[in-house]
């Protein structure tokens, strides 16, 4: 099993088990690496320890409940493995920098307010693009979410051919990055993904060419599943001139996207870009077409 493969086999894993007490030797497990190799790993891929990830989103399923239900912040402290509402609170604020009781008042009257306001909340440095843009639909989603107080959506609306796409993508000046190995990564979930979905990153010449790429078509995100984590890993020649990347969905179906980081690596880290393979004929061939 790669690297890539076992932590999200292990972060699916988590994933199920958020209210349930975790082992960290569960986990390790499940990745089927020695503790340390995993741990080194993990810590590596996801940036955080995977004791730092499980609080992580056992506090975020919490502050969910917060806004979207009335259920008492001890019993949702308990919910999420929290011996008491005091080390549930100390945790929280951590992350959320307020005690759950005044972030639930202070979140619930700023979405009352948006809505009382019928305000289209655009993605801030983010735009739709692809074969069929118009038959999709981006945008900010509160309930969903892996980590802070929102994500990205892009979900199909009218989608008639299995090929027609759409992306939810920025465009950057490659000039800082020249010469660098770039990493792309993020957590997507996704649902009823009838074709496929995934991160992509293109990076081109200042005449267009096309110096790397890679769109996950090799490892496709298809139909539904929990959060994860996906990565992708390019380098940025000397000639480049734009960095393009985004989420691409693919025919139907709706993808969330959040934590995404744009970082360097270092150049023993492999990259994905996907080659572009040409078969050259020995001589010409068919010239007539006849054949």
């Amino acid at each position: 099993m790669s690297y890539n493969e076992a932590i999200k086999r292990t972060i699916d894993w988590i994933e199920q088990h958020l209210q349930e007490e975790i082992h960290i030797d569960d986990v390790t497990r499940v990745s089927h690496f020695s503790r340390y190799h995993f741990h080194r790993i993990f810590q590596h891929e996801v940036g955080m320890s995977v004791a730092s990830y499980i609080r992580l989103r056992r506090i975020v399923h919490a502050a969910m409940k917060l806004l979207h239900t009335s259920e008492r912040i001890l019993d949702i402290a308990l919910t999420y493995q929290f011996e008491s509402q005091e080390a549930f609170t100390r945790a929280f604020k951590k992350i959320y920098h307020l005690p759950p009781g005044q972030y639930r008042k202070f979140m619930k009257q700023m979405i009352v307010k948006k809505e009382e306001l019928h305000m289209h909340e655009e993605i801030n440095g983010w735009f739709i693009s692809g074969s069929h843009p118009h038959f999709y639909k981006s945008g900010i989603d509160r309930e969903q979410v892996h980590q802070g107080n929102a994500s990205a959506y892009l979900e199909s609306l009218t989608v008639d051919e299995n090929d027609q796409f759409a992306t939810l993508m920025q465009q950057v000046n490659a000039d800082k990055y020249k010469g660098k190995r770039i990493k792309l990564s993020g957590f997507i979930k996704s649902k009823n993904v009838a074709t496929f979905s995934g991160l992509w990153m293109r990076v081109d010449s200042a005449s267009e060419d096309l110096l790397q790429f890679d769109n996950m078509h090799d490892r496709p995100i298809t139909g539904t599943n929990n959060w994860n984590h996906y990565a992708i890993i390019l380098d940025i020649p000397e000639n480049s001139a734009t960095i393009s990347y985004g989420i691409l969905l693919t025919g139907a179906g709706k993808v969330w996207l959040d934590g995404l980081k744009f970082e360097e690596v270092d150049n023993n880290v492999p990259t994905t870009h996907l080659e572009i393979n040409v078969v050259l004929l020995d001589k010409p061939t068919n010239l007539n077409f006849e054949e």
